[in-house]
């Protein structure tokens, strides 16, 4: 029953910073406006996603886990994270400025909320002109240092910006300043985990003349106050490859740009597989049963399938995987 690629509901999210790229670009069916973020792949409480195709049609992830268990995840991935899935994907459209944040690492996340820290990647599907994403700091600073720029509303002269267009991809571990910036569409792969302590938000109210909550006591002992030249990561763009972006203990996210015919062999691979479209199209087939990816559609392959063709004229992909 598990042998084909299996789609999933969007799950859409509201934002004061979201905007139209969802729907104009990623083709997100929707009536919503400011929509901030697409949940591609979730087992996130209250937010699970639902099965769109195939026989498995309406089937909560959470539930399939349970029911699949090791064939659908993999048998480490199982026995480590139980029914839960251990990655969010997601889309995110930042018409606005996102507010600086920082996530905390598994042992404070475990600690403070019950939950798994947050590292997460970044990989920039378009990018208006001009574009800035926040990684970091400009240079190394006391703790002291930041609190009197926090406070006196400066902090932004400490932040390091980044200009991005489409195919940069970052990596940002727990601890690290961050911020997307107006204009960047782009896809995330993340932790499990909706874990947030935010730091800056921009002077920024809502339409009662609200200021969102900080979170500055939280983030104070998690943040990473060093310069690191750590999180812009390299994307080989060889056809027909398989090339990596990030590997880490919580995921593996690879770049494949086929032109033509390619056959993706799995059989030493412990885990599901993830495909982001960030391009194009393509046929994906398992064991003759296909369906057809495009651009902004993301699709779970199951782990007990050892193989995937996918046929395209042309389409980009990220492979996402927990080994």
């Amino acid at each position: 029953m598990i042998n084909y690629p299996l789609k999933f509901h969007p799950i859409l999210k509201e934002k004061i910073w979201g905007g139209n790229k969802l729907k104009e670009i990623l083709n997100k069916k929707t009536t919503q406006k400011n929509i901030g973020e697409s949940w591609e792949i979730s087992s996130v409480k209250d937010n699970t996603s639902i099965v769109e195709n195939g026989p498995l049609k309406g089937k909560a992830l959470s539930d399939l886990i349970e029911e699949y268990q090791h064939d659908l995840v993999g048998k480490k991935n199982f026995e480590v994270f139980g029914t839960s899935f251990p990655l969010l994907i997601k889309f995110i459209d930042a018409n606005k400025d996102l507010s600086v944040q920082v996530h905390p690492h598994d042992e404070v996340a475990r600690e403070r909320h019950d939950s798994f820290g947050k590292n997460e990647m970044w990989y920039v599907v378009q990018a208006d002109e001009g574009s800035k994403i926040n990684i970091g700091f400009s240079k190394n600073i006391s703790k002291s240092e930041y609190l009197q720029c926090l406070e006196a509303g400066k902090i932004v002269s400490l932040l390091n910006f980044e200009e991005v267009k489409k195919g940069d991809s970052f990596f940002i571990k727990t601890g690290k300043v961050h911020a997307i910036g107006s204009g960047v569409l782009l896809a995330e792969i993340q932790q499990t985990s909706d874990i947030t302590y935010r730091i800056y938000d921009w002077d920024r109210t809502d339409a009662e003349g609200n200021s969102r909550e900080l979170h500055t006591d939280l983030a104070l002992n998690v943040i990473d106050l060093e310069r690191k030249e750590d999180f812009r990561m390299l994307v080989d763009r060889r056809l027909n490859e398989t090339s990596n972006i990030v590997s880490c203990k919580y995921f593996t996210t690879n770049f494949i740009l086929i032109k033509g015919h390619m056959v993706k062999d799995y059989s030493r691979l412990d885990s599901f597989v993830i495909y982001m479209c960030v391009g194009g199209e393509a046929v994906i087939s398992i064991e003759g049963n296909t369906e057809t990816i495009a651009m902004g559609q993301s699709f779970l392959i199951p782990a007990k399938n050892m193989e995937v063709e996918i046929t395209s004229e042309r389409v980009e992909l990220l492979e996402i995987f927990v080994d």
